[in-house]
């Protein structure tokens, strides 16, 4: 019953445009808007292939979709449905953009939202966009800001009025486009949910990118994925049990001690081991980063965090040689962690997005919902905890914060989506999304803003195609999920959500 108002709501808000979708076409100030197009209902349209993990699923709601251009170079598409709920919905674009979220348009849209989504002020055929400071600065804050500012103006001139509310989804970069909206731009949405969003991303880059030149240059401590997933399977061995329940879980990764040295080959062992050079290679990676004086730079990784195997990302390499050296043919052998990382500090400031002045944010009223996975290889979960606990200190302290900003940790969970653990809750790309408050994170976030009501868990789910695996409750950091020792242990039912003692300790260390 809980989501009843909202769809009652929703049902209100629907009305016939005030003008007709083809009258969108033209210019007007920054905005060009070339192809404005009537979509029929119940065709299972898609619009062109080719867009990777945003690929969208099929549409079967009748829609005008714009497909346009802001200063020329930042693209845009915003699809407004002939059924509409009354608020506007952003979806965001990880890694280094340069495509549109079509996916969690075609899933929202289902739901009545009008979605936008911008390339972020390139195309993905362009490999060295970072040598463009315009395109630099419109993917690092601009590009979304820009976005929301046309999408409304659109919005209001389609339907006759504006929309009631806004919000955002967005996870890996699109997590941290919703950050930047929050630290930047407090008024372009209501609410925002940021997933595993790398508030220092610059820093996480330098560890990822130092750890793969360290390793080709031994390649006899080259780590492969099968050595990642033995080390991953001896952790989930020895600590799941840690939280009263053997699932394949590791509820909360603080409570595991583990010991690499274990993992050493024996005399004439070959299998089910790693040798002296990758084992050192392994307890260097998930160590704290020191800098050339050896200094920490960062926190390390959690007990059983694997990392993504084989080169880096190419988004690595285009952050130093196009966008700090503007040079492709810049050598990463003489990459400098303490140097470099300055330099990019530099040159692009604001893909930090660990900014902790949100006080216009909060006096707006609006929302946040952060979510992160435990074993997340990409966008570790210890600066996401790290950044919350500097929100809190910065903004009234944790309980004053909490009435705003919420963030979820996600047990068993790769990035975005994956890993053993529960991982379909509404999220980013996260098909199928329920609609409920209960079960989704972008209507839990709905639910807050519109009738004050704050998500104390999330139910998350876990499937095999069409078949539900299990669920599991997603709790509040610093809680985390309690069996009450009767109920199965594959139901969310079976478990509340309790205060962590380590995890506050984790929380007060900023």
């Amino acid at each position: 019953m809980a989501l009843l108002p909202l769809v009652l709501a929703a049902a209100a808000a629907t009305a016939p445009g005030a003008v007709d979708c083809a009258a969108l076409r033209g210019t007007q100030g920054a905005v060009s808007v070339d192809q404005a197009t009537m979509i029929a209902p119940g065709r299972n349209w898609l619009p062109e292939p080719g867009r990777g993990p945003y690929a969208a699923a099929p549409v079967n709601v009748g829609f005008c979709r714009i497909e346009g251009r802001i200063e020329a170079t930042i693209g845009f598409e915003l699809w407004l449905p002939a059924a509409w709920n009354g608020r506007l919905l952003g979806a965001g674009v990880g890694g280094d953009a340069g495509v549109f979220n079509e996916r969690d348009m075609a899933l929202r849209i289902a739901q009545g939202f009008a979605t936008v989504t911008t390339d972020s002020g390139h195309k993905i055929a362009d490999a060295h966009w970072m040598r463009n400071a315009r395109a630099r600065v419109d993917y690092e804050h601009r590009a979304v800001h820009l976005t929301a500012q046309a999408a409304k103006a659109l919005l209001a001139r389609y339907y006759g009025r504006p929309a009631s509310r806004a919000y955002f989804l967005g996870c890996s970069g699109g997590g941290r486009q919703a950050l930047k909206e929050m630290q930047n731009y407090p008024a372009d949405y209501d609410g925002v949910v940021a997933g595993a969003p790398g508030p220092n991303m610059p820093l996480q880059s330098v560890r990822m990118l130092w750890f793969s030149l360290e390793q080709a240059r031994n390649p006899g401590a080259m780590l492969s994925d099968a050595d990642w997933a033995l080390y991953e399977s001896r952790v989930f061995a020895q600590c799941d049990g840690l939280d009263g329940v053997r699932d394949g879980i590791v509820e909360n990764p603080l409570a595991c001690r583990f010991r690499t040295a274990t993992l050493l080959c024996r005399p004439g062992q070959g299998d089910g081991c790693l040798t002296a050079p990758k084992l050192a290679m392994i307890d260097r990676i998930i160590a704290p980063m020191p800098d050339e004086n050896g200094r920490a730079m960062d926190g390390g990784l959690f007990p059983g965090v694997r990392t993504r195997p084989g080169p880096p990302s190419p988004l690595l390499r285009a952050m130093w040689a196009d966008g700090v050296y503007d040079n492709p043919d810049w050598d990463a052998q003489g990459f400098r962690r303490t140097a470099d990382l300055a330099a990019a500090n530099r040159i692009m400031p604001e893909l930090r997005a660990d900014r902790t002045g949100i006080a216009n944010f909060l006096a707006r009223g609006h929302k946040a919902i952060l979510y992160q996975g435990w074993q997340d290889p990409s966008t570790n979960a210890g600066p996401t905890i790290r950044y919350y606990g500097r929100l809190a200190a910065a903004n009234g302290g944790l309980g004053r914060l909490q009435r705003s900003v919420r963030l979820f940790m996600v047990p068993g969970m790769y990035h975005c989506r994956g890993g053993p653990g529960a991982d379909l809750f509404g999220g980013m790309g996260q098909s199928p999304a329920s609609g409920r408050p209960e079960s989704d994170v972008l209507w839990a976030l709905v639910q807050w803003v519109e009738q004050g009501r704050p998500p104390d868990d999330i139910v998350a789910g876990k499937r095999d195609g069409e078949r539900e695996l299990f669920t599991r409750r997603l709790c509040p950091f610093p809680q985390a999920a309690r069996h009450d020792g009767r109920g199965p242990v594959d139901r969310a039912a079976s478990y509340s959500c309790r205060t962590d003692a380590r995890l506050a300790r984790l929380l007060a260390r900023r």
